[in-house]
């Protein structure tokens, strides 16, 4: 049950944990300044009885600095802020470029063994084909490996040490190389982004707001 003192993001928390509730995201739409979007999300108890969800509370999430999102209107049963998620690494982690020397004994494994690191990474949020620089594209990945030796791809840190590990694995030889240029905190970089996941839906931006809305659906009175 959420208290008083509790703020509106903890108490759509709370509510969102509690058995049997479950969140409806009913409107999606871009914001009054640039880069915003507004997310209104209905709190929905499930009655068995009726078969159906009862509308508990109405919540507007103000997503500021909007640096990416995939949003599916409907039902979901969980929501969570994290700033701890791979689909932050294209943001807040530095790009590497992963060069590889040698050929391996079978080719067709090590692709497959690529795409499955790239898939147990990112789970069903990234994909390996939709993702620009991650692979390198100026051949296709049997060619390019066939060649012995070249660029794999520029992508994040930490994905690109788990390719490392693979190539190394086949026997081949790795070579990391980090971008000079990536800013850190002491050189003034802004703050990192936070993600905000309703299931598999996602938003990506510097920051949300959440409030709860009265029942002509405006913000309600949180003094």
């Amino acid at each position: 049950m959420p208290t008083e003192t509790e703020s509106p993001r903890d108490q759509l928390i709370s509510a969102l944990a509690a058995e049997n509730i479950y969140g409806v995201l009913l409107v999606a739409q871009v914001g009054g300044v640039p880069n915003e979007l507004q997310l209104i999300i209905e709190t929905a108890e499930y009655d068995e009885s009726a078969q159906g969800l009862r509308p508990r509370a109405n919540y507007i999430i103000r997503v500021l600095g909007v640096l990416e999102h995939r949003l599916t209107l409907g039902v979901f049963g969980r929501l969570l802020f994290t700033d701890d998620h791979p689909l932050l690494y294209h943001h807040n982690a530095p790009k590497v470029a992963v060069h590889f020397d040698g050929k391996p004994a079978n080719i067709n494994e090590l692709v497959l063994d690529i795409s499955q690191a790239y898939a147990s990474t990112f789970g069903p949020w990234r994909h390996i084909a939709e993702m620009g620089d991650d692979i390198n594209r100026a051949l296709p990945l049997v060619d390019l490996l066939a060649t012995g030796y070249g660029l794999l791809g520029t992508m994040p840190r930490p994905l690109a040490e788990r390719m490392a590990r693979v190539l190394e694995h086949h026997k081949l030889r790795a070579t990391l190389a980090a971008e000079a240029n990536f800013p850190t905190d002491s050189q003034g970089r802004a703050r990192q982004a936070t993600c905000l996941l309703l299931d598999e839906s996602y938003c990506i931006a510097l920051d949300f707001s959440v409030e709860q809305m009265g029942g002509l659906g405006r913000p309600k009175d949180q003094r």
